[in-house]
């Protein structure tokens, strides 16, 4: 009986510690503020552009590129469907279809929504300007 209530508490305290490290993580990242946003500050051009994204519309429609983390800028281009995007960073902005997280474009300044692009590589976050 001992040994069973023993290994029990093993068990549960190795469960529990187990989720201290996705914990600490989860609240670790950063969450820009509404702002102008612009690539880390100390990231190199080369290390910005490392990531890239493949638009994916439904049917086939092209995706706007707006000025800024929002549906609610001004659409200042767009992207075709199955092209590769180049990107420089991510950052929070308004929901799109449940996704918050927007994409800002490396050629140009442009956003586009998560929800519609696939990630290829690791991408930082953008810092706001005065922060």
């Amino acid at each position: 009986m001992n040994r069973r209530m023993m290994r029990s508490g093993v068990i549960a305290t190795v469960a529990a510690l187990a989720m201290v490290p996705t914990l600490a993580f989860a609240h670790s990242c950063p969450h820009p503020a509404p702002g102008r946003h612009v690539a880390h500050q100390g990231a190199s051009p080369t290390t910005a552009t490392r990531a890239h994204g493949r638009v994916t519309t439904p049917n086939g429609f092209d995706l706007n590129v707006r000025s800024g983390p929002g549906t609610g800028y001004r659409v200042v281009g767009t992207a075709r469907d199955g092209s590769v995007q180049s990107l420089r960073c991510r950052t929070n902005g308004s929901s799109v279809r449940g996704n918050e997280r927007w994409y800002r474009l490396s050629h140009h300044r442009g956003y586009v929504s998560a929800h519609y692009v696939h990630v290829f590589g690791a991408l930082p976050w953008c810092r706001v300007l005065g922060s």
